[in-house]
C-alpha cells in the first residue's frame, strides 16, 4: 500500500514534494530493479543496505561487496565483524577523498566500482578457486543473500 511520505529531510536530501509527484511507487521500483539485476554480478559497498531496503534478495556468488572484500580488512587488520566505512577504503587503497560535499551516491558508487577494479583478478581468481574472499554479511541482512 501507498504510505505518504512524512518528511522528505529537505535540508539534508534537497527533494521537496513536487519533486516526487509523479515518481513511481515502490512497487514500481522494486520490479525494475529486479528486473536489471537478475543474473548480474552487482557491485557495491554494503549492498545488503539497498537490497534490505528493497526487500529484495540476490545471490551471494553474484555479489562482489567491497565492503566485506577480506584482503581490504586483513590490510588494515580489521576484524572480520568491523565495519570499515566506504571512504576509509577510498582513502587508503585508492588515495582519493569521497564525500567531500556530504554524501553523493553516484560518487560512492563509482568509488565502489573503483575498489573492485583495483583487485577483480584476485577477486574472481579467489573464486575460481571455489574460496569465497569477503566476510558474511550482518546476520540480520543474511536473508537478502540466496
Amino acid at each position: 500500500t501507498r504510505q505518504p511520505i512524512r518528511d522528505y529531510r529537505t535540508a539534508l536530501t534537497g527533494l521537496r514534494p513536487t519533486d516526487l509527484a509523479s515518481a513511481p511507487t515502490f512497487i514500481e521500483v522494486q520490479s525494475r530493479v529486479r528486473a536489471l539485476i537478475r543474473t548480474k554480478i552487482i557491485v557495491g559497498y554494503a549492498l545488503w543496505d539497498f537490497l534490505s531496503l528493497l526487500n529484495l534478495s540476490h545471490p551471494a556468488i553474484d555479489t562482489r561487496d567491497v565492503a566485506l572484500f577480506m584482503s581490504f580488512r586483513r590490510t588494515l587488520g580489521v576484524r572480520p565483524s568491523t565495519m570499515i566505512p566506504l571512504k576509509d577504503l577510498v582513502l587508503r587503497f585508492m588515495g582519493r577523498n569521497i564525500g567531500l560535499y556530504g554524501e553523493v551516491p553516484v560518487e560512492q558508487a563509482r568509488a565502489a566500482l573503483d575498489l573492485f577494479r583495483s583487485c577483480e583478478q584476485m577477486w574472481e581468481e579467489v573464486i575460481r578457486s571455489s574460496s569465497w574472499p569477503c566476510a558474511l554479511p550482518p546476520i540480520a541482512h543474511a536473508n537478502c543473500f540466496t
